[in-house]
Protein backbone atom coordinates (compact mmCIF):
# COMPACT_ATOMS: atom_id res chain seq x y z
CA UNK A 1 0.00 0.00 0.00
CA UNK A 2 1.42 3.37 -1.00
CA UNK A 3 2.19 5.86 1.73
CA UNK A 4 0.15 9.03 1.96
CA UNK A 5 1.55 12.16 0.38
CA UNK A 6 3.24 14.45 2.88
CA UNK A 7 3.06 18.23 2.68
CA UNK A 8 5.63 20.06 4.79
CA UNK A 9 4.98 23.55 6.11
CA UNK A 10 6.02 25.71 9.06
CA UNK A 11 4.94 24.93 12.59
CA UNK A 12 3.86 28.54 13.14
CA UNK A 13 3.53 31.83 11.30
CA UNK A 14 2.37 35.23 12.63
CA UNK A 15 -1.37 35.73 12.98
CA UNK A 16 -3.48 38.85 12.82
CA UNK A 17 -4.76 41.00 9.97
CA UNK A 18 -1.34 41.44 8.37
CA UNK A 19 -0.07 37.92 9.12
CA UNK A 20 0.22 35.21 6.48
CA UNK A 21 -2.09 32.61 8.04
CA UNK A 22 -4.51 31.39 5.40
CA UNK A 23 -2.05 32.39 2.66
CA UNK A 24 1.03 30.22 3.30
CA UNK A 25 1.56 28.34 0.06
CA UNK A 26 1.10 24.86 1.47
CA UNK A 27 -2.58 25.72 1.03
CA UNK A 28 -2.11 25.22 -2.73
CA UNK A 29 -0.99 21.63 -2.26
CA UNK A 30 -3.68 20.97 0.35
CA UNK A 31 -6.30 22.31 -2.06
CA UNK A 32 -5.06 20.12 -4.91
CA UNK A 33 -5.12 17.02 -2.70
CA UNK A 34 -8.65 17.84 -1.59
CA UNK A 35 -9.84 18.33 -5.18
CA UNK A 36 -8.27 15.03 -6.25
CA UNK A 37 -9.37 13.07 -3.19
CA UNK A 38 -5.83 12.08 -2.19
CA UNK A 39 -4.83 10.83 1.24
CA UNK A 40 -2.23 13.21 2.65
CA UNK A 41 -0.43 14.22 5.81
CA UNK A 42 0.78 17.66 6.81
CA UNK A 43 3.97 17.87 8.87
CA UNK A 44 6.02 20.75 10.20
CA UNK A 45 9.46 22.29 10.13
CA UNK A 46 10.37 25.09 12.57
CA UNK A 47 9.60 28.62 11.47
CA UNK A 48 12.24 30.25 13.64
CA UNK A 49 15.08 27.70 13.57
CA UNK A 50 15.48 26.34 10.04
CA UNK A 51 18.06 23.60 10.22
CA UNK A 52 20.22 21.66 7.79
CA UNK A 53 17.54 19.01 7.18
CA UNK A 54 15.11 21.70 6.02
CA UNK A 55 17.65 23.27 3.65
CA UNK A 56 18.51 19.83 2.29
CA UNK A 57 14.90 19.48 1.13
CA UNK A 58 14.22 23.13 0.27
CA UNK A 59 17.44 24.99 -0.57
CA UNK A 60 15.93 28.41 0.21
CA UNK A 61 14.51 27.41 3.59
CA UNK A 62 10.95 28.03 2.45
CA UNK A 63 7.73 26.01 2.39
CA UNK A 64 6.00 24.04 1.14
CA UNK A 65 7.75 20.98 -0.07
CA UNK A 66 6.11 17.71 -0.95
CA UNK A 67 7.14 14.09 -0.36
CA UNK A 68 5.69 11.35 -2.52
CA UNK A 69 7.00 7.79 -2.63
CA UNK A 70 10.64 8.71 -2.18
CA UNK A 71 10.49 11.94 -4.16
CA UNK A 72 10.94 15.35 -2.54
CA UNK A 73 9.63 18.30 -4.55
CA UNK A 74 10.02 21.94 -3.55
CA UNK A 75 8.22 25.02 -4.88
CA UNK A 76 4.43 25.10 -4.79
CA UNK A 77 4.11 25.27 -8.57
CA UNK A 78 6.26 22.18 -9.06
CA UNK A 79 4.28 20.38 -6.38
CA UNK A 80 0.99 21.29 -8.04
CA UNK A 81 2.12 20.01 -11.43
CA UNK A 82 3.38 16.79 -9.84
CA UNK A 83 -0.02 16.25 -8.23
CA UNK A 84 -1.75 17.11 -11.51
CA UNK A 85 0.09 14.25 -13.21
CA UNK A 86 -1.51 11.91 -10.68
CA UNK A 87 -5.14 12.95 -11.16
CA UNK A 88 -7.29 13.82 -14.14
CA UNK A 89 -9.36 15.95 -11.76
CA UNK A 90 -6.46 18.39 -11.78
CA UNK A 91 -5.27 18.18 -15.39
CA UNK A 92 -6.92 16.78 -18.53
CA UNK A 93 -5.15 13.91 -20.26
CA UNK A 94 -5.63 15.08 -23.85
CA UNK A 95 -2.63 16.97 -25.33
CA UNK A 96 -4.42 20.30 -25.70
CA UNK A 97 -5.91 20.20 -22.21
CA UNK A 98 -2.55 19.30 -20.72
CA UNK A 99 -0.76 22.06 -22.65
CA UNK A 100 -3.34 24.65 -21.60
CA UNK A 101 -3.03 23.55 -17.98
CA UNK A 102 0.74 23.85 -18.05
CA UNK A 103 0.80 27.26 -19.70
CA UNK A 104 -1.78 28.80 -17.38
CA UNK A 105 -0.12 27.38 -14.28
CA UNK A 106 3.19 28.89 -15.35
CA UNK A 107 1.42 32.13 -16.27
CA UNK A 108 0.13 32.41 -12.72
CA UNK A 109 3.68 32.17 -11.42
CA UNK A 110 5.63 34.06 -14.07
CA UNK A 111 3.22 36.64 -15.46
CA UNK A 112 1.15 37.50 -12.37
CA UNK A 113 2.75 36.46 -9.07
CA UNK A 114 6.23 37.51 -10.20
CA UNK A 115 4.87 41.07 -10.36
CA UNK A 116 2.27 41.17 -7.59
CA UNK A 117 4.58 39.93 -4.83
CA UNK A 118 7.30 42.62 -5.25
CA UNK A 119 4.57 45.21 -5.90
CA UNK A 120 2.96 44.29 -2.57
CA UNK A 121 6.33 44.19 -0.79
CA UNK A 122 7.38 47.63 -2.02
CA UNK A 123 3.99 48.96 -0.97
CA UNK A 124 4.59 47.94 2.64
CA UNK A 125 7.01 50.86 2.98
CA UNK A 126 4.32 53.24 1.66
CA UNK A 127 6.44 54.95 -1.00
CA UNK A 128 5.07 58.05 -2.66
CA UNK A 129 5.22 56.19 -5.98
CA UNK A 130 5.37 52.41 -6.32
CA UNK A 131 7.44 51.80 -9.48
CA UNK A 132 5.60 48.53 -10.13
CA UNK A 133 2.07 49.96 -9.82
CA UNK A 134 1.34 50.52 -13.51
CA UNK A 135 2.93 47.22 -14.54
CA UNK A 136 0.97 45.23 -11.98
CA UNK A 137 -2.35 46.87 -12.79
CA UNK A 138 -1.78 46.41 -16.53
CA UNK A 139 -1.17 42.69 -16.08
CA UNK A 140 -4.23 42.35 -13.86
CA UNK A 141 -6.34 44.19 -16.46
CA UNK A 142 -5.17 41.82 -19.20
CA UNK A 143 -6.06 38.84 -17.04
CA UNK A 144 -9.46 40.35 -16.23
CA UNK A 145 -10.14 40.61 -19.96
CA UNK A 146 -9.48 36.87 -20.28
CA UNK A 147 -11.63 35.98 -17.27
CA UNK A 148 -14.51 38.04 -18.62
CA UNK A 149 -14.77 35.47 -21.43
CA UNK A 150 -14.62 32.23 -19.44
CA UNK A 151 -15.55 30.63 -16.14
CA UNK A 152 -12.19 28.89 -15.63
CA UNK A 153 -8.80 29.35 -17.23
CA UNK A 154 -8.71 26.34 -19.56
CA UNK A 155 -10.26 23.01 -20.53
CA UNK A 156 -13.76 24.29 -19.81
CA UNK A 157 -13.52 23.27 -16.16
CA UNK A 158 -11.66 23.83 -12.90
CA UNK A 159 -8.05 22.60 -13.11
CA UNK A 160 -4.82 22.93 -11.17
CA UNK A 161 -4.02 26.20 -12.94
CA UNK A 162 -7.10 27.70 -11.27
CA UNK A 163 -5.77 26.67 -7.86
CA UNK A 164 -2.54 28.53 -8.53
CA UNK A 165 -4.05 31.59 -10.17
CA UNK A 166 -6.90 32.13 -7.73
CA UNK A 167 -4.53 31.74 -4.78
CA UNK A 168 -2.30 34.45 -6.24
CA UNK A 169 -5.28 36.73 -6.87
CA UNK A 170 -7.03 36.33 -3.50
CA UNK A 171 -4.24 38.15 -1.64
CA UNK A 172 -5.98 41.21 -0.12
CA UNK A 173 -3.63 43.75 -1.75
CA UNK A 174 -4.33 42.25 -5.17
CA UNK A 175 -8.08 41.98 -4.63
CA UNK A 176 -8.24 45.62 -3.61
CA UNK A 177 -6.07 46.86 -6.46
CA UNK A 178 -8.76 48.09 -8.83
CA UNK A 179 -12.22 47.38 -10.15
CA UNK A 180 -11.74 44.12 -12.03
CA UNK A 181 -15.20 42.52 -11.86
CA UNK A 182 -14.41 39.36 -13.80
CA UNK A 183 -11.42 38.68 -11.56
CA UNK A 184 -13.47 39.23 -8.41
CA UNK A 185 -16.12 36.79 -9.64
CA UNK A 186 -13.44 34.26 -10.52
CA UNK A 187 -11.90 34.45 -7.04
CA UNK A 188 -15.30 34.08 -5.42
CA UNK A 189 -16.12 30.99 -7.52
CA UNK A 190 -12.81 29.36 -6.69
CA UNK A 191 -12.93 30.11 -2.97
CA UNK A 192 -16.52 28.85 -2.74
CA UNK A 193 -15.37 25.35 -3.67
CA UNK A 194 -15.63 22.88 -0.77
CA UNK A 195 -12.05 21.70 -1.38
CA UNK A 196 -10.71 25.22 -0.85
CA UNK A 197 -12.69 25.61 2.35
CA UNK A 198 -11.29 22.34 3.70
CA UNK A 199 -7.75 23.35 2.74
CA UNK A 200 -8.13 26.77 4.33
CA UNK A 201 -9.63 25.42 7.53
CA UNK A 202 -6.89 22.79 7.69
CA UNK A 203 -4.14 25.37 7.43
CA UNK A 204 -5.68 27.59 10.08
CA UNK A 205 -6.09 24.62 12.43
CA UNK A 206 -2.51 23.54 11.80
CA UNK A 207 -1.02 26.85 12.87
CA UNK A 208 -3.41 27.14 15.81
CA UNK A 209 -2.20 23.73 17.05
CA UNK A 210 1.47 24.70 16.94
CA UNK A 211 2.16 22.54 13.92
CA UNK A 212 0.91 19.16 15.05
CA UNK A 213 0.90 16.51 12.32
CA UNK A 214 -2.42 16.30 10.48
CA UNK A 215 -3.81 13.27 8.64
CA UNK A 216 -6.40 13.62 5.90
CA UNK A 217 -8.22 10.58 4.50
CA UNK A 218 -11.15 11.46 2.20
Amino acid sequence: MAEALTIWTYDWVPEGKSGPRGHVRDIRLRWACEEAGFDYDVKSVPFSDRGAEHFARQPFGQVPYLEDDGLTIFESGAGLLHLARKSEALMPRDPKGEADTLQWTIAGLSSIEMITVPWWFIGLSRPEINPLEDWALHRLKLLDDVLAQREWLAAGRFIVADILMSDVLRVPKVRAAADFPATQSYIERACARPAFKRAYDGQMAHFASGGQTQHYRP
